[in-house]
């Protein structure tokens, strides 16, 4: 009876080495696929650390109207639109 469970033992640490070596082989396999990319030794500052976005100057498009918006993508696609078509016309000549 005790010889069963001595072999059961050495199962269990034949397992728990294969496991190891799979374990340090795949560290490996990663740290070569991923370039030896390693982690900063230290951590990165938490979101509330961060500077405050800058402000939204008024220029940007994000303040206007929808209906402007709207007609700056009209025109926006008019524009290329009239590029396509005289690129094939000189493709045509």
């Amino acid at each position: 009876m005790r010889e069963r469970r001595s072999e059961g033992g050495w199962g269990l640490l034949i397992v728990l080495l294969a496991l190891a070596i799979v374990a340090f082989l795949a560290r490996d396999a990663l740290t070569a696929y991923l370039g030896g990319v390693v982690r900063p030794a230290t951590p990165t500052p938490s979101r509330g650390a961060q500077d405050p976005p800058p402000e939204i100057a008024p220029s940007e498009p994000s303040m206007q109207r929808p209906v402007e918006r709207i007609r700056g993508v009209e025109d926006t696609v008019a524009r290329g639109a009239e590029a396509r078509a005289k690129a094939l016309e000189e493709r045509g000549r």
